[in-house]
């Protein structure tokens, strides 16, 4: 909410009436919020935000401007420095709604709600060092700066410890079982603790830079988990009491029936969390304890579309390029679920997207929106289907598609015929290895002489962790343990010993000692050899060396290529790729 701001300018000349001079509001609306504040009291600003009439971004710049001090959205400013916006305690900076943003020299600039309030700006001076240089700012975007760079005031910890105490809350929940009305799991649900723990858990999960939270029942217990960087780390576990209000909480948010207990639900829920929008797309299973709640976290602030900065090798990044400006044919992406396939595709749609270029998805679900592409979601229960998506498509003058997913051969069929018929699609296959897509889909029925004359490149990827670079350090391995992991003889030019990093583990990185991940990708393109192998049937491990012959890079080798970079580590490398095998014969 709006604080009072009191200034001598404006109480020479009432607020309401600067706002009808500017023209930023009518006589009328002016009138109507002045009965509302006789009636109610309150503040006349925060009455004009409430009524519409006026944007509490723009009359915070209105204040601003009136009051000669610069109006800073700090929700399109970036990222704040944590050592900047930590000169400060947590304390002052929730209890005067304060954020430093920035330090030059010996000039600290800091966000305030009230920017004439020269107590807390002598306080911060003090406390600093600095002088203060204060810039005027909403409220809402001060509390969500607050929230990104300390986190939620309160812990989860806490709030169990809270409602524990609290016995209304215990006795209310208690009655909540299975077979409860949905009249007891909606008063549940909007109990104050369950509210609290659920948006602690959301919080703290985009916080941790987590891409989903699985809440899963058990016979004593409610476990909690993030799965951060693609691997799952446990967070304080929730009390049984309370398993069924709070997945009826985030049944209520994701707007799906709370009374259903036995079947599969999907939903969406979106919040404004820490100065940003985030959607979570939210799945409920019945196990034998309960419902167990998985959410995806889809944040499109985090979402990458430079397709340099995915993860490519310069030399597997040349043929990728070149090969999506064609004018048509077929690209898959294949890996399996998690791998960063989507942000690949949606990155090369972006790089795509010109107003020459008409470009059509279909997806399920649609995870990002981007501008100026049409995407289309699928809707199994109306036969709305990826095949029937696809031949709406070639009826509204595409470009370029992209297929979400191909699951079988009718959607395959459909897919090919658009590629051979001046199309350029883009699809995923669920396969460990690029040469692996060609034989899927011959075992999908697909005749090996569609495959040759549509498909142009397959690329396979994953995802490694990245070391954490605040905790980084090196050591030293004997190069007989690289080669043993494949890396060749002769790029470790004789050497006795190489050196490696890890992270030790810090509070950047929650002491896992990685921060991030970064894709490696097995690109390969098709070249008249291999299209002859596809035709014989050959094994994918054949038409596997001919295409490494052809300079195919393996996803171990570019794993490999970061780990010799000290991008990331020898466990990543054998955790996620295989050792490439030579066939035999």
């Amino acid at each position: 909410m709006l604080k009072e701001i009191t200034i001598t300018s404006l109480e020479r000349k009432q607020l309401g009436e600067l706002l009808v001079n500017t023209g930023l509001i009518s006589k009328e609306q002016l009138e109507e919020a002045l009965k509302i504040q006789s009636k109610t009291g309150g503040r006349l600003g925060q009455i004009l935000i409430q009524l519409g009439y006026i944007d509490e971004e723009v009359l915070i710049a209105f204040l601003g401007k009136q009051l000669g001090v610069p109006y800073v959205a700090l929700s399109e400013y970036g990222e704040i420095s944590e050592a900047v916006a930590k000169l400060i305690p947590e304390s002052i900076a929730r209890r005067e709604l304060v954020m430093p943003i920035a330090k030059e020299g010996c000039v600290l600039t800091v966000a305030m709600v009230d920017p004439l309030n020269v107590f807390v700006i002598d306080e911060i001076k003090m406390m600093t060092g600095y002088e203060v240089k204060a810039v005027i700012s909403s409220e809402r975007d001060i509390r969500d700066a607050i929230e990104k760079v300390f986190g939620p005031k309160e812990k989860i910890e806490e709030v169990i410890k809270e409602a524990a105490k609290d016995t209304e809350s215990v006795e209310v929940v208690k009655e909540v079982t299975s077979e409860a009305t949905v009249v007891e799991l909606e008063a549940a649900a909007e109990e104050a603790p369950v509210v609290k723990m659920v948006n602690l858990i959301l919080n703290n999960a985009i916080k941790s830079r987590a891409s989903d939270i699985h809440i899963e029942p058990f016979e004593k217990s409610v476990r909690v988990r993030f799965r951060i960087d693609g691997v799952l780390h446990e967070q304080p576990s929730l009390p049984k009491k309370f398993q069924n209000a709070i997945v009826s909480r985030i049944k209520i948010m994701a707007q799906l029936d709370i009374s259903e207990h036995r079947l599969p639900q999907d939903g969406r829920i979106k919040i404004r969390t820490m100065g940003k929008e985030v959607d979570f797309r939210v799945s409920t299973v019945p196990t034998i304890y309960g419902e167990k709640v998985v959410m995806r976290i889809l944040d499109p602030s985090s979402l990458c579309l430079d397709l340099t900065k995915l993860g490519f090798e310069p030399e597997a990044l040349a043929v990728y390029q070149r090969n999506i400006q064609k004018p048509y044919g077929m690209i898959l992406i294949t890996g399996p679920t998690g791998s960063g396939k989507s942000t690949t595709l949606y990155s090369t749609l972006s790089a795509l997207n010109y107003p020459d270029k008409n470009i059509v998805t279909i997806e399920d679900p649609v995870e990002y929106v981007l501008e100026g592409i049409n995407q289309v979601q699928v809707k199994p229960e109306i036969k709305f289907t990826f095949a029937a998506g696809l031949r709406a498509f070639l009826r509204q003058d595409p470009n370029i598609i992209m297929v979400g997913e191909i699951r079988d051969q009718e959607t395959a069929s459909i897919a090919i015929n658009a590629a051979l018929t001046g199309h350029l699609v883009f699809a995923t296959l669920h396969t460990n290895d690029a040469a692996s897509a060609l034989t899927r889909l011959n075992n999908m029925g697909i005749e090996p002489f569609l495959t040759t004359s549509s498909v142009i490149l397959i690329v396979a990827q994953r995802l490694v962790r990245i070391i954490c670079e605040k905790c980084k350090e090196s050591y030293s391995v004997p190069t007989e343990l690289l080669v043993e992991l494949g890396v060749p003889q002769e790029e470790l030019k004789g050497v006795k010993e190489i050196t490696l990093y890890r992270g030790r583990g810090c509070d950047n990185c929650t002491n896992t000692g990685y921060k991030g991940r970064k894709g490696i990708y097995e690109v390969l393109e098709m070249n008249d050899e291999i299209r002859e192998l596809v035709l014989e049937h050959a094994t994918t491990q054949v038409i596997k060396q001919v295409a490494r012959k052809y300079g195919m890079m393996t996803l171990r080798e570019s794993a490999l290529r970061k780990l010799l970079r000290g991008e990331t580590t020898i466990e990543e490398v054998l955790r996620v790729t295989a050792a490439d095998i030579e066939p035999s014969g």
